[in-house]
């Protein structure tokens, strides 16, 4: 079953109907440039399942924005790396659905970023690299904190 992400109207929208949205977006005021972002967060629960949330941002630089979100809920995670590793999944998998849908609908003037929920300070400090260097591997731009806004800001916002 695919998972829908959610807008702030309340509708439930494919992958497909995000891009639209997106692009839509993009084409009502085509003198800005933009970003396109894709970012992950999770929070451990008592029983060690864990609730994720991605979220995909469409950031007309200098003048608002919008987001689509969606929530997963998985099983197990035991150890905080364990967490932050699936989030970095989550995230690339949805920007490869999410950018070969821009590609398709031949969208111009974006740039392109995964924001991660980590930095240099706090536990996650350690995988910094690590996480960088898997973004990296898939030929995407990574922001950590405190640039990471989709993830720290705008999924954080919307786990449980």
């Amino acid at each position: 079953m695919q998972q829908l992400f959610n807008t702030s109207y309340g509708l439930k929208l494919d992958a497909k109907g995000v891009v639209r949205e997106v692009i839509n977006f993009m084409k009502a005021d085509e003198s800005f440039s933009y970003k396109v972002i894709i970012g992950s967060d999770s929070l451990q629960l008592r029983d060690n399942n864990a609730d994720f949330v991605t979220a995909i941002v469409v950031h007309r630089v200098g003048n608002g924005g919008r987001y689509f979100w969606r929530r997963i809920d998985l099983q197990k995670f035991y150890t905080l790396r364990d967490r932050i590793i699936n989030e970095v999944m989550l995230s690339l998998a949805v920007a490869q659905d999410v950018l070969a849908e821009l590609k398709l609908a031949n969208a111009k003037n974006y740039d392109f970023e995964i924001h991660v929920d980590i930095g240099e300070n706090g536990e996650t400090k350690v995988m910094l690299q690590e996480v960088v260097g898997m973004i990296r591997a898939h030929n995407f731009e990574a922001k950590t904190k405190p640039d990471s806004y989709a993830a720290s800001k705008v999924a954080d916002r919307h786990v449980q």
